[in-house]
């Protein structure tokens, strides 16, 4: 294999490649999808098989056009802890289910009335910051779970977690660059491992804790919940589909960019949204939590330049089989903060890049006010901290600058259709 060699989504991978990719792909989303469920103190392993399943629904319902791992939602903590808090987890997934179908029907409107709408209301000059933010707004989140950066759990950094953290991040980096051939594809995947095994030398992961995972019990049943419904939990999570909608529309658009292909027209937006949507529902119907399109896995794809549908299927086999092989879930939730944290830094740092990728490819001429106007007032709401609290739930960041850019762009669609525009 050619260093770098673009592996295209409809391409297919030798047996002795896919392990390891998918296993690249899996180890790139678990430590955030595993975070939401231990938030919402439930079973890991049901979300594993559900984030698996969800995955393999999205690339049935897309025709295996659009290279995409569904993982556990964070649109969803503020508004689900409340209603867990007042009625119990049960109730929560009866939100998750009416904010599904909510996704559902706005993809049958936008099948009706397509896509086009999308340039109007957010140019290269809009969606090119909002598509950093995705990754910017979220570095902040890696650095954290890293240990570098202190919090009010742990205000003293250790220097054991700054060790591991930079290892593990300067072999993703370098090896980005200097893998050739094989490895040159799985450097994400070498570095967890590195990572891992400087946690070890350094005793941020104790050696007595990789015994008990592997001990643990061979095989195990996820713990499956049904749902319940109550119309004040529903109200209360499912404005949360204005993020979902925003967040789903700049990942396919970061990930057209980075397989050279519209992913809005074929497969089509209104089939990426209606497979997320299934999935969340399907999520509530078991008592998972609700799936959306990983930024993990758009940066992985990124970095290797390999966007197979097969490897991404890959590892969301893995992932449901990881939900029934105890020792084998034990031992991945094992992976330290550090380890994680020094993935996610450079995963993030890639869909930031992208957004300024978007805006290169978009030709945006910043001579013209408006782009300039545009892509400064986008950038200053998304990393402001300025939020809007409708209800139970708080727009800020890449959403709330999302909603300002589309808002700001429409009026300057309606503005050269009056033929006041300065620059016209």
């Amino acid at each position: 294999m050619e260093s770098k060699k673009i592996i295209q989504v409809e391409d297919k991978v030798s047996a002795n490649l896919l392990v390891p990719l998918s296993l690249q792909h899996m180890f790139a989303m678990f430590g955030a999808s595993v975070l939401v469920p231990i938030i919402f103190n439930i079973n890991p392993s049901v979300v594993l098989l559900m984030n698996g399943i969800g995955t393999l629904l999205f690339i049935l319902i897309t025709k295996g056009k659009a290279p995409a791992y569904l993982g556990s939602s964070f649109a969803f903590l503020s508004p689900a802890g409340l209603v867990i808090a007042s009625f119990g987890y049960q109730y929560a997934l009866g939100g998750f289910i009416a904010v599904g179908f909510g996704l559902c029907v706005l993809s049958l409107i936008i099948f009706k009335f397509g896509v086009k709408w999308i340039d109007v209301v957010l140019p290269a000059a809009s969606m090119g910051p909002v598509v950093a933010l995705i990754g910017l707004e979220l570095a902040g989140s890696a650095a954290s779970t890293g240990g570098i950066v202190p919090t009010e759990a742990a205000p003293i950094i250790d220097p054991k977690n700054v060790l591991v953290f930079v290892i593990t991040l300067a072999v993703a980096v370098f090896g980005n660059v200097l893998f050739k051939k094989f490895f040159a594809v799985i450097p994400i995947l070498i570095a967890i491992v590195v990572g891992y095994i400087a946690a070890l030398f350094t005793g941020v992961v104790k050696i007595s804790t990789v015994v008990t995972a592997l001990h643990a019990n061979f095989f195990v049943i996820p713990n499956f919940q049904t749902p319940r419904f109550n119309l004040e939990a529903v109200i209360t999570i499912f404005p949360v589909i204005l993020l979902l909608a925003s967040e789903h529309i700049g990942h396919q658009i970061v990930t057209s960019k980075i397989v050279d292909r519209d992913l809005l027209k074929e497969p089509g937006l209104h089939r990426t949204l209606f497979a997320d949507g299934i999935s969340t529902m399907l999520s509530g119907f078991v008592g998972s939590v609700p799936t959306t399109t990983y930024g993990e896995n758009i940066g992985v794809m990124a970095m290797t330049k390999v966007y197979s549908v097969q490897v991404i299927g890959g590892a969301a086999v893995l992932s449901i089989l990881s939900s029934f092989i105890g020792p084998v879930a034990a031992l991945i939730q094992t992976i330290p903060g550090p380890v994680i944290g020094g993935i996610s830094f450079l995963l993030y740092g890639m869909i930031g890049a992208s957004g300024i990728r978007v805006m290169v490819d978009g030709q945006v001429d910043y001579s013209k006010s408006r782009n300039l106007t545009l892509t400064s007032v986008v950038f200053v709401t998304g990393l402001s901290g300025v939020a809007l609290n409708i209800g139970n739930v708080s727009l800020k960041g890449m959403v709330l600058a999302c909603i300002v850019g589309m808002l700001l762009s429409l009026c300057f669609y309606v503005f050269d259709k009056l033929g006041i525009a300065n620059d016209k």
